[in-house]
């Protein structure tokens, strides 16, 4: 893990899941203990996002603002509403703060100290870093811990294990009564192979694929998370022989890949060429396969981005900060 200790952070997004997750992963992984603060510009305000200007009652000093000071020693930033009150961040801490954007902004290097996005997206400068994946919390210390005292739920599970990662519509994806259809008969004939099913679903699962889920528990004697208790989507991930996810969410297939096993793809109506060059890059290094209703494929080293991510921003943190002559700087980074 890559520690930055004593220094402070805000995580600043709409509030979007998928945004937020990304930026408490890039904290978590510098040591930080980040504050969160949501952006809500109201309209036409929002509709002129990421150039701005911002809602001017969320501006410093009024009275509903995201961005009360002190400022932050760092803040880290997620989403097109977010990009302008990153910079208005680093205009009203007098440029102290380090600041960081994940995925590209649409107006180009210049907004933050630090960009990440991944590979596929165009934007490029001496301040981007691009990596395959994206940024989450599948540690491997957490997988290893999860594994030595698994959720009790799952730990007497007949092996092997196959964790089903079921995503749901989305702007460029829509299963179809033929996907939810095709989808569950293959997961059927994985069960009927002899593989245990362990299936988490996500607020976006259509009702019908639900319930397709729910009766392929109770006939196969397989597990679905049911919002029922604590989700164990890391157990589950833990204890895989092998991971079936949908294709509607880049960070569940990264996610999956960062697991080491075969990771096999479930691809719904719909698409983005993003996502296909995404998923030819993972199947070039033989992490991700097309999933036909069987087990195939082999382990691999696990692929995880966000070390690599945290160690650029504690560099550019320590830059910084000696840059300004401040006195705490990042130590260096370990991997966990």
């Amino acid at each position: 893990m890559t520690e930055v200790p004593a220094l402070t952070a805000w995580v600043l997004t709409d509030g979007k899941a998928g945004d937020e997750l990304q930026a408490l992963s890039i904290a978590e992984a510098l040591g930080l203990e980040a504050e969160i603060r949501r952006v809500k510009p109201r309209p036409p305000f929002s509709w002129f996002m990421p150039f701005g200007p911002i809602d001017p009652r969320e501006r410093p000093g009024a009275g509903q603002s995201p961005l009360a000071p002190p400022f932050p020693d760092i803040a880290i930033a997620s989403g097109r509403r977010a990009v302008p009150y990153l910079r208005l961040v680093k205009h009203a801490s007098g440029g102290r703060t380090y600041t960081v954007f994940l995925k590209d902004p649409r107006t180009g290097p210049g907004i933050a100290d630090f960009i990440w996005a991944p590979s596929y997206d165009r934007i490029t400068g001496p301040n981007v870093l691009k990596t395959l994946t994206s940024p989450h919390r599948i540690t491997p210390d957490r997988l290893a811990r999860a594994r030595h005292r698994p959720d009790p739920r799952l730990a007497a599970l007949p092996e092997p294990r196959v964790a089903v990662l079921v995503g749901g519509d989305s702007r460029h994806h829509l299963f179809t009564e033929d996907d939810i259809a095709r989808f569950g008969d293959r997961l059927s004939a994985l069960a009927a192979g002899g593989a245990t099913l362990m299936m988490t679903a996500s607020r976006r699962t259509p009702a019908a694929l639900r319930r397709r889920l729910a009766n392929l528990a109770q006939a196969e004697g397989g597990f679905l998370w049911d919002g029922a208790g604590d989700n164990p989507y890391l157990d589950i991930l833990a204890l895989a022989d092998g991971v079936v996810v949908t294709a509607d969410s880049f960070n569940m297939v990264g996610e999956a890949a960062a697991t080491g096993v075969p990771v096999l793809i479930y691809e719904p109506s719909g698409g983005h060429p993003k996502l296909a060059v995404f998923l030819d890059a993972l199947k070039a290094k033989g992490i991700v396969h097309p999933f036909e209703g069987r087990l195939e494929g082999t382990p691999y080293k696990p692929l995880n981005s966000t070390f690599d991510i945290a160690t650029a921003i504690a560099q550019g943190v320590a830059s910084h900060r000696r840059a300004l002559g401040l006195d705490r700087t990042p130590r260096g980074p370990e991997r966990h």
